[in-house]
């Protein structure tokens, strides 16, 4: 047992030990993969969303070196034909890319170097007498091991992605790892005698050069497209309802806070890492830390790359966003456009994707302060004023102080807006969602409520333990605040929070582009409370 090579399962013991959800069903699909052409797995997903312990769960299931059937027995593994097949069968070869570039001396430029040289150090330590004292390539090393009658290797790389990602600037580098990475896995002579699987981790799919991928033999699932290991990418809805009652946590808020990501085959993915830390502290918050691909994010916003800015705008009042991911070259520096930069940001996990719709947008509210807190000065000056506004545009709302509201709202269309896109019915919609953006703190905000004879454009509902009324928001254009009023009623909005009656706001607000009495783009805005 090593530190690289054959780990054992102290790991993924520990984590057994917390709180856990079994994603074991990975182990199934890697399992058919042995034998066959392609046994080479790469799996990208965002901080926070459980890759270092699914590379822990493998290296436990795999390592010959130990016997870990304990941690599995009562896991969905164990009922798969193929769990003892392959159960502590091979040799396990794992290690962390951002370790080495850490111990690197030269600042992480002798990263490759120090990965290659490290595992032939252990390899001969492990298995005495195989490797040639002079055998400086780690393919034929791993040859030379399994031709002594040794089993062949599964490796298992988490953060394959880091140098690319702590280290763009340094192209040979990169040449010099994709060179490594193609030695071992796409050597005809050698890859097939040796590995008997892979598993890639990271953040980035596997980088591009040109079209093509450069370790082209990998079946890649990433944000974009999980494909068939959605149910991997993070916390499924089954997976977190059954948590939020085994440790009494209110499941409502937890799907507002950390809910949004969705796919062809699961519609409702959670960031792991949020949930747990929210069932451990228990408080809902943000738990995201401030990583580098935090600081990205600031760059990339700060900078207003391609009129992303208006883009983000958009997101953060509850819009999404048209997006096309196919220029995007996998790494933090090829951007072409803007679309190239919200691609990376689904990877980061700062976006979520709907591949069907060719759409992005902010996932859930724990991400939206996650905007909110690197979108600051510069050209987000005007969306911070907004938002610290709020505050004050709520209090007046719920006193019914209907030209105050009129007034801040005019101001906020005015400055947070693009000005291509001022007079769209849609601009309104999300001037309105930032003008009320303190207000998440208070009300499940829900855009187009379903009621009645139509849909309500926004509906605010108390959030348990708050005292604040009820509100339904209804927009209008070209027209006046009396027209959204009467909607409501019409329309009998209000039916859906009929349990709020004697405490409800009835808000309509018109927007009219063509005023008249020399004040165009005018705002109005009529609040009713509606009584028991």
């Amino acid at each position: 047992m090593g530190i690289y090579v054959n780990p054992g399962y102290d790991g993924f013991e520990k984590i057994r030990q917390d709180i856990y959800v079994d994603k074991t069903g990975l182990i199934s699909y890697i399992n058919s993969l042995i034998g066959k052409p392609r046994p080479l797995v790469s799996f990208s997903r965002p901080r926070r969303f459980g890759k270092s312990y699914d590379a822990n769960m493998l290296c436990a299931y795999y390592d010959r070196s130990c016997d870990s059937g304990f941690l599995f027995e009562d896991l969905q593994i164990s009922q798969a034909d193929s769990f003892e097949e392959h159960l502590n069968r091979y040799n396990v070869i794992s290690f962390d890319v951002t370790g080495f570039i850490a111990q690197s001396k030269e600042n992480g430029t002798n990263a490759v170097w120090e990965i290659r040289n490290s595992l032939i150090k252990e390899l001969r330590k492990v298995f005495p007498n195989c490797i040639d004292e002079e055998e400086r390539n780690l393919g034929r090393a791993l040859y030379e091991v399994v031709s002594a009658g040794n089993e062949k290797f599964v490796f298992v790389i988490d953060e394959w992605d880091a140098l690319f990602r702590e280290l763009q600037d340094d192209e040979q580098l990169q040449r010099d790892y994709i060179l490594f990475l193609r030695s071992l896995f796409k050597n005809k002579d050698i890859t097939p005698k040796v590995v008997a699987a892979a598993y890639m981790t990271g953040i980035l799919p596997i980088k591009k050069y040109g079209t093509e991928s450069a370790v082209s033999d990998f079946m890649e699932f990433m944000m974009t497209d999980p494909l068939i290991l959605a149910d991997y990418v993070g916390f499924t809805e089954t997976d977190v309802r059954a948590l939020c009652d085994t440790y009494h946590v209110d499941f409502f808020e937890m799907k507002q806070w950390y809910d949004g990501y969705t796919f062809e085959d699961v519609e409702s993915v959670y960031s792991p890492n949020s949930v747990m830390s929210a069932i451990h502290f228990h408080k809902f918050r943000n738990y995201w830390t401030q990583t580098e691909s935090f600081k990205s994010l600031r760059r990339y916003i700060g900078e207003n790359f391609d009129g992303l800015k208006d883009a983000i705008i958009q997101m953060l009042g509850g819009q999404r966003v048209k997006v096309d991911i196919g220029t995007f070259k996998n790494d933090t520096t090829s951007f072409e456009n803007r679309d190239d930069v919200l691609t990376l940001l689904i990877h980061l996990g700062y976006l979520a994707y709907d591949r069907a719709a060719e759409e992005v947008y902010i996932p859930n509210r724990e991400v939206a302060e996650v905007f909110r807190a690197a979108a600051k000065g510069g050209v987000w000056k005007p969306v911070e004023k907004a938002i610290a506004q709020a505050e004050e545009l709520l209090k007046a709302t719920i006193r019914c102080e209907s030209e105050t509201v009129a007034e801040a709202l005019e101001l906020i269309h005015e400055e947070c807006t693009s000005v291509l896109a001022y007079n769209d019915e849609n601009s309104l919609a999300c001037a309105i969602y930032i003008a009320y953006y303190t207000a998440k703190n208070y009300y499940m905000v829900i855009r187009e409520l379903p009621s009645g004879k139509g849909f309500a454009d926004y509906a605010f509902l108390p959030r348990r333990g708050t005292d604040k009324p009820a509100m339904i928001i209804e927009l209008k254009y070209d027209k006046d605040a009396d027209t959204a009023i009467r909607q409501i009623h019409d329309n009998r909005y209000s039916g859906a929070l009929k349990d709020c009656y004697g405490n409800m706001l009835l808000v309509g607000i018109n927007y009219d582009k063509n005023a008249t009495g020399g004040k165009a783009k005018k705002h109005s805005c009529l609040i009713e409370r509606m009584r028991g």
